[in-house]
């Protein structure tokens, strides 16, 4: 069984020592999806939302979230973001999202990525739950990510 990083010889939970990496460049990108009525699509898509500019909210709750990865996220390493951005796509039937997160450093930001994605799919809800409740939060995954020791990586299609 390969050695957990997150545990000491005694199995106690730790922060991994990060301080002898090398800094690289490191990119992580992440998507999710959030399902949703016709109706509700189309408010968001008009701004009909009652509580105000949904996308717009929910990719400063993105951006925010991802600044704070390390306080949601045992045992994450809090990170200088060099850059963070939250996109949406409208599907049929849904809304996507898609978080990128960058900086120099020594670790990834791989969660940073993914916690952006989540939040801002949640943003989502909570401002659009009045029009519907049945939204599914849906498909969080990372999508690629750059740098570092284990070098480039890109989900398979």
């Amino acid at each position: 069984m390969t050695e957990l990083t997150h545990l000491d010889e005694q199995g106690r939970a730790r922060m991994v020592d990060i301080g002898g990496k090398a800094e690289t460049r490191r990119v992580a990108v992440a998507t999710g999806r959030i399902r949703m009525s016709r109706s509700a699509l189309a408010a968001i898509r008009d701004g009909e939302v009652p509580k105000g500019d949904v996308i717009a909210t929910a990719r400063i709750a993105g951006i925010m979230a991802a600044k704070k990865t390390a306080e949601l996220i045992p045992l994450c390493h809090p990170l200088a973001l060099d850059s963070v951005t939250v996109d949406f796509t409208f599907e049929d039937n849904a809304l996507r999202a898609t978080a990128s997160a960058s900086l120099s450093g020594r670790t990834g930001v791989e969660m940073e990525a993914m916690t952006a994605c989540s939040i801002a799919l949640l943003t989502i809800y909570d401002m659009a739950k009045a029009i519907d409740k049945a939204m599914v939060v849906e498909e969080v995954r990372l999508l690629s990510k750059s740098g570092g020791k284990s070098g480039d990586w890109k989900a398979p299609e």
